[in-house]
């Protein structure tokens, strides 16, 4: 059952959908648990051992400790790699907010990596008609924060001549061929299978309703005729976090009725809240999140002030039984952000001895986030209108098939 829809979740379970998720342990999600609910395949070392083979590029360090950690047919894109055959990245962002947080950089990180190791184009969706219909916005206030999440992303420094970034608004009233697939898919979802899927009740909108066809067309290489010449037979690969895996267990199942082929997908964990594993980071939150535009003041408060700790409650207790870094937010983060493998076991041993407090490891936290924030902001400022302007306007991208 490797596409079927999730079942509704159980009262005992993790909520996990594309809006909430709440675990009911201070771990966080159960993701093992996760993988059999949704159908997916862990991620084996195997896998990223014959992707090294490939490549001869080392895995990224998100890959090696399982942050992303499912996937669904990644083996067939490394066959394709091998065979010399094309493929195309795809991933996206909600623009909700001015300012991107910590979490929302996750996909994109990774998503960097695969374009440099695998050398092929990317396409980036910016739903801000999602968060029009999902959100209190208006469409011209969602369609601006598209165009500032735009900068944060072009920041990460993907290459212009191999990334398409667009807007939903702009792309779908330009495209007659993306409009022709969100038909297409339309047509092959029913009202109660939509339901199903995602939960959606009786009062909600019909935009939400029809939603999910948006965010599926990208998967389909027919989409974007100015890049792959109107092909109808390239798959992409697209990392997300393992919330959005329901648009794609529908787009999986759609697939093979439009005679595309099935997009493939790798998963990642969630990046927790600085109050605990059990929820995620919000953007209407402050407190719950570190945001790119934070000072090395404020990085510095929020770590110190709200990040939950898994150590003792007192110096003696600490230093006699240890800290517990399944729940401590500040080891969570250093296993997202801190690349040395090396130093990260290191801190894990000391930690969990008593040997290191959880000041101190606070500390080793903020003295890696304050820099990576402040480059950050530093490339942000550099990225100009018309560097937006170039990333967004639909172009043959340096793509060999």
């Amino acid at each position: 059952m490797a596409d079927n829809e999730a079942s509704p979740n159980p009262v005992e379970d993790d909520v996990v959908d594309p809006w909430n998720v709440v675990s009911k342990s201070v771990k966080g999600v159960d993701y093992d648990k996760l993988i059999k609910r949704f159908g997916s395949q862990k991620i084996e070392v195997a896998l990223l051992e014959r992707m090294e083979m490939l490549t001869g590029k080392p895995p990224h360090h998100l890959l090696k400790r399982g942050v992303f950690f499912s996937q669904r047919d990644l083996s067939q894109v490394l066959d394709l790699y091998e065979k010399g055959k094309p493929f195309f990245l795809y991933t996206g962002r909600g623009p909700s907010s001015e300012a991107m947080h910590l979490g929302h950089l996750i996909p994109f990180i990774i998503t960097k990596y695969l374009q440099d190791t695998f050398n092929v184009p990317l396409v980036i969706q910016l739903t801000d008609d999602e968060k029009f219909l999902w959100k209190d916005l208006t469409v011209e206030e969602a369609h601006r924060l598209a165009y500032e999440n735009a900068k944060d992303i072009i920041a990460l420094g993907f290459d212009v001549n191999k990334t398409f970034i667009f807007s939903d608004i702009d792309y779908i009233g330009s495209s007659s061929a993306f409009y022709m697939n969100m038909l297409r898919i339309q047509r092959c979802v029913t009202y109660n299978q939509v339901k199903g899927i995602f939960g959606f009740g009786d009062s909600d909108c019909i935009g939400k309703i029809s939603f999910p066809a948006i965010q599926a067309a990208p998967s389909f290489s027919s989409s974007f005729p100015h890049i792959f010449g109107g092909r109808k037979d390239i798959p992409c690969l697209i990392p997300c976090a393992i919330d959005q895996d329901p648009y794609f267990r529908m787009t999986r199942d759609v697939a093979p009725r439009l005679g595309y082929p099935k997009p493939a997908l790798i998963h990642s964990q969630f990046f927790p809240a600085l109050q605990g594993a059990q929820t995620k980071m919000s953007a209407s939150d402050p407190n719950s999140s570190i945001f790119l535009t934070d000072s090395d003041k404020q990085v510095k408060t929020k770590i110190n002030k709200y990040a939950y700790s898994g150590g003792g409650s007192s110096v003696e207790e600490h230093r006699k039984t240890g800290g517990n870094c399944d729940v401590d937010i500040a080891y969570q983060y250093l296993t997202f952000f801190l690349e040395d493998d090396e130093k990260l076991q290191q801190l894990k041993q000391d930690y969990s001895s008593g040997k290191l407090l959880t000041g101190e490891l606070k500390k080793v936290l903020i003295e890696i986030l304050q820099p990576l924030i402040k480059q950050h902001k530093e490339r942000r400022a550099a990225v100009t209108d018309e560097t937006v302007k170039e990333y967004m306007t639909p172009r043959k991208l340096a793509f060999d098939y």
